[in-house]
């Protein structure tokens, strides 16, 4: 893996050349310290993989993406950053970037990033890796990308939910999932209030429309201590 660094702390990046030439895949090819020694580097250097810090001193780093990419198409590039921000995130991987790694990433976990990176993987920090995740549920939501209904419950509300759905009382809900009838009538709390339902009636039905279970099955007979017709 032929590699630039560009990192205008001069004491990183000297730190981070010594760390990544001592790896047996990695080959450190240049390093930079603003943005016109990165794209002039990298034109000459051609590298598989250019490590970036976006505070430089002439400029952002994300000048050095748009200049190079499209010259060097297959160069991936990493951003190695202290900002966490949504806004960088987003516009360095807008404009071609293939890693948004923080600064406080651990070694091993730098070292896996930029081997996966040059196989040809995304590669986020978690916690940028998590707002990911959360732009593309809300873009999903904002586009009309249906969503299940039942999201907010836990998977024990959703059991009982579907009994609800199924006619069953308390008692049996109880029995069949061998939980306590008290337990039982929590889990029906939560329910309305997460799906903003005034009574079980209301959740028997929402789970029925919305496929949880089928038609509503004829209630009970009242037991009067004769046998029910059969």
């Amino acid at each position: 893996m032929r590699m630039v660094i560009v990192e205008d702390d001069v004491l990183l990046q000297e730190g981070l050349a010594c760390l990544l030439g001592s790896q047996l895949d990695i080959e450190v090819v240049g390093t930079a310290d603003c943005v016109s020694d990165a794209i002039a580097v990298a034109l000459r250097e051609k590298p598989d993989v250019i490590l970036l810090d976006l505070g430089l001193p002439d400029g952002e780093g994300l000048e050095v993406i748009t200049a190079i990419r499209p010259i060097l198409p297959d160069t991936r590039i990493a951003v190695l950053t202290v900002r966490d921000s949504d806004e960088m995130l987003f516009a360095a991987m807008r404009l071609g970037a293939r890693g948004y790694l923080l600064k406080n990433t651990t070694v091993p976990e730098l070292l896996a990033a930029l081997r996966s990176l040059a196989q040809g993987e995304v590669v986020l920090s978690h916690r940028m890796m998590t707002r990911v995740v959360g732009e593309f549920s809300r873009l999903g939501s904002l586009h009309g990308i249906p969503r299940s209904p039942f999201k907010p419950l836990t998977a024990r509300e959703r059991e009982v939910l579907e009994r609800l759905g199924g006619g069953a009382s308390n008692c049996e809900i109880a029995r069949r999932l061998f939980i306590t009838e008290n337990t039982v009538k929590v889990h029906v709390h939560n329910i309305l209030d997460k799906l903003g339902l005034r009574n079980r009636t209301e959740a028997a039905d929402f789970a029925r429309r919305n496929g949880m279970v089928g038609p509503a099955t004829p209630p009970h007979p009242v037991d009067t201590g004769e046998e029910a017709v059969r």
